[in-house]
């Protein structure tokens, strides 16, 4: 008889964000493939969860992905976490997945945290169609990437890390326009959340001189929406 995949949202920041059902589920599999064991160690210490773990994440992934798939179909069911959100978001746990269903074996998919939804919202730019990125090409396709989303008329949304989230700014401004509105969002749901709304010119400048720190989010008005606001004016 085959075991069972579920995929398992934890929290991107305050650990009230767990849901019972995830609690419940990381109790109840034989086992969890983490993206980090120390930092879901901690997780699993809080909620007195004491399932064996084995590590998942992106440099092991395409050599583990068939091992786990067969203990799967031997009867054996694994929950699948990344250190924080929902594991296939800018996370490993895609390879995994498809493999799974490729097999015929059933995967559940909880929901639960990601950080660019409420980074979304709290942007105040359309939400109703938008465009998640991820993370862009750090260096072939870049810029080919960025002329594209330039001409979209979708809100766009992009992860980035803070050590490159200025020069990120820069470029978006370049290719986009510096007057385009953005807002970026870090440490979502943590105690120093903070989301800064302005022009991408502006924001550039702003993180030029502050140094951001945590994960960040950033939300780009789209293409469209800024061309029919110029238009009633």
């Amino acid at each position: 008889m085959s075991g069972k995949l579920y995929i398992v949202p934890t929290p991107v920041g305050n650990l009230e964000d767990m849901t019972m059902r995830a609690i419940r589920i990381l109790k109840e599999v034989d086992y969890i493939l983490a993206e980090d064991t120390r930092t879901s160690g901690v997780l699993l210490k809080h909620f007195e969860i004491s399932t064996p773990m084995q590590s998942h994440h992106k440099f092991n992934e395409h050599e583990s992905v068939e091992k786990v798939a067969d203990r799967i179909e031997a009867g054996q069911t694994f929950a699948l976490i990344s250190d924080a959100g929902t594991p296939g978001i800018s996370d490993p746990g895609f390879l995994l997945s498809r493999e799974c269903r490729r097999r015929g074996i059933v995967v559940e998919c909880l929901p639960g945290a990601t950080a660019f939804v409420p980074a979304l919202l709290d942007s105040g730019l359309p939400c109703d169609r938008f465009v998640f990125e991820g993370f862009l090409p750090p260096k072939k396709g870049r810029a080919t990437r960025l002329e594209e989303l330039s001409q979209d008329a979708r809100t766009i949304v992009v992860y980035e890390s803070p050590k490159r989230l200025e020069r990120t700014l820069r470029q978006l401004a370049e290719t986009m326009g510096s007057d385009r509105p953005a807002s970026v969002s870090r440490e979502i749901s943590k105690m120093h959340e903070t989301t800064h709304r302005a022009t991408l010119g502006e924001l550039a400048q702003y993180f030029a001189a502050n140094q951001a720190k945590g994960e960040i989010v950033i939300v780009v008005e789209g293409y469209t929406t800024k061309k029919l606001k110029k238009t009633e004016n």
